[in-house]
């Protein structure tokens, strides 16, 4: 199926929610796309074009098991994969969707599914371009995201409106005038503060909600910040990406 040789182990893109400790808490079956951030890959490609200077320092491909050795690994293979076959990727990805969909209509139950676990791409413009297929028409799926692209808040006005896309802005050291924007456009944004204890009932005027819960916290608010705890190596920032 794969048959490059940086690509030829990869077999299964999405991972199911359970192996993450706060997907598990969803109350929708969730299955997530991890793929190395921003330029660790083979190529050096950016895969995180609105990164901050802080994001790939901070990532949460750094925190707990996602920064283990074998799960390292598996990401850049995935990056790797995607930069050097996309129009192979995006197939074996469109197949993973389609039996994810059909095992849901037939089973009565919602999934919720998020494409971007460590990245921030447009794969449903990539879905659309490079195989003319639309993943919105996809049954019984709820995707979900969080992106630091406004632009992508932009275009997907409609699907975030109907529910068929449910994205959440993510700020950084560098990007409150952005959020303000998509605060303003009804889509939610995550803050990451310091500790449990620093997450306050407003942030800057706007309601905050508690995002560590789970991930489908995000589908419930619109206008909300989610206020979510430091992880990993952004536990000792001091860049402004979190709140202290």
């Amino acid at each position: 199926m794969v048959t490059t040789e940086k690509t030829q182990s990869v077999k299964v893109l999405l991972s199911k929610g359970d192996s993450n400790a706060k997907t598990a808490k969803n109350e929708l079956k969730t299955f997530i796309l991890y793929i190395s951030p921003f330029k660790q890959n083979s190529s050096g490609v950016n895969l995180c074009p609105k990164a901050s200077k802080a994001c790939p320092i901070l990532c949460l491909a750094t925190a707990g098991r996602m920064g283990m050795i074998d799960a390292t690994t598996a990401r850049v293979r995935k990056a790797d994969f995607f930069i050097s076959d996309r129009k192979q990727f995006l197939t074996l990805l469109l197949k993973e969707l389609q039996t994810i969909s059909k095992s849901a209509v037939k089973g009565g139950y919602k999934v919720a599914i998020r494409l971007n676990g460590t990245t921030d791409l447009d794969f449903f413009g990539l879905m659309k371009a490079g195989l003319n297929f639309d993943l919105f028409t996809l049954p019984n799926l709820v995707f979900y995201d969080y992106t630091k692209i406004l632009g992508k808040v932009v275009k997907y006005q409609n699907e975030i409106k109907s529910g068929k896309y449910v994205l959440t802005f993510s700020r950084s050291e560098s990007n409150w005038d952005d959020c303000v924007k998509a605060l303003n456009m009804g889509v939610n944004v995550a803050v990451v503060f310091g500790s449990d204890a620093l997450k306050p009932q407003t942030f800057e005027g706007y309601p905050v909600l508690d995002g560590d819960k789970t991930d489908i916290e995000m589908l419930k608010v619109s206008g909300f910040v989610l206020a979510l705890r430091a992880k990993g190596k952004a536990k000792k920032d001091n860049s402004g990406f979190v709140i202290r």
